[in-house]
């Protein structure tokens, strides 16, 4: 079954997921709670006004939000740096979805919202190289399959976007093997943010060996997390206790 397009209390559309039930994004705001997790809190933005490159690594690409937001802040800044969007989605959704969905609000070049369907128009299993636009240096790497299926030889992420199901419903993408093989597609420079505060989560990652730390949550929630395999990039953030969790995590006490 097709998920459902909802429009979030910001304006943008959200999905709601008939097989998780769960929707895609937080609905008092997808675009909103997007920009702050991925882009603010992440670093990403202020990344961007020193480096000459860019590399993302995207658990779930789900309805492409985070991907345009990325496109909006390069033509907004007319930044035309090499940069490589590598994303996995397990259940691509259909062409007919994605002219349904919304974005244009929160985009400061509104035509970008008609990239979507191009996007899902042609999907084959396995990882797809698409060149959206031609103005820009932009690869997105989608692979069309499971998280365990995902292989990118070239891939050194700068930052992850860990923005999966929740581990209620999704748990297989928040073990500390999900986090152990993205270290592997990281540098030690490497940043890491989701929107989730589990605590089995976060164990998850400290057992994998990220440093881990505790930041304002976006739209009402209370915490959200964000990653390092470098403790200086964490300095700014309250750290959780990375050892006790990765215990904890390892004896099954969560």
């Amino acid at each position: 079954m097709s998920p459902k397009v909802h429009q979030t209390k910001d304006g943008s559309s959200t999905l709601y997921s008939e097989k998780f039930e769960q929707y895609y994004h937080n609905p008092n705001g997808a675009a909103s709670e997007s920009v702050y997790v991925f882009f603010e809190q992440s670093g990403l933005i202020s990344f961007l006004e020193t480096t000459d490159t860019l590399t993302v690594l995207e658990v779930g690409f789900g309805t492409g939000l985070n991907f345009l937001l990325l496109l909006d802040i390069l033509k907004k800044h007319n930044l035309h740096i090499p940069v490589r969007f590598y994303s996995i989605e397990a259940f691509p959704i259909t062409v007919e979805t994605a002219r349904s969905i919304d974005f244009k609000e929160h985009l400061s070049d509104p035509g970008l919202n008609e990239l979507l369907p191009s996007i899902f128009s042609d999907l084959n299993p396995g990882m797809n190289i698409i060149k959206p636009m031609k103005d820009l240096d932009v690869e997105l790497h989608l692979f069309f399959g499971t998280f365990d299926g995902f292989r990118a030889q070239e891939c050194s992420a700068d930052f992850i976007f860990h923005d999966a199901f929740s581990p209620e419903v999704n748990e297989e993408l928040w073990d500390d093997k999900t986090f152990k093989k993205l270290s592997t597609y990281s540098h030690s420079e490497t940043v890491l943010t989701t929107y989730c505060a589990a605590s089995k989560a976060r164990g998850a990652m400290c057992a994998a060996d990220w440093y881990v730390a505790k930041a304002r949550g976006a739209l009402g929630k209370r915490e959200m997390t964000i990653a390092s395999l470098s403790e200086e990039k964490l300095s700014g953030f309250k750290r959780v206790n990375e050892k006790r969790l990765a215990e904890r995590y390892n004896k099954g006490d969560f």
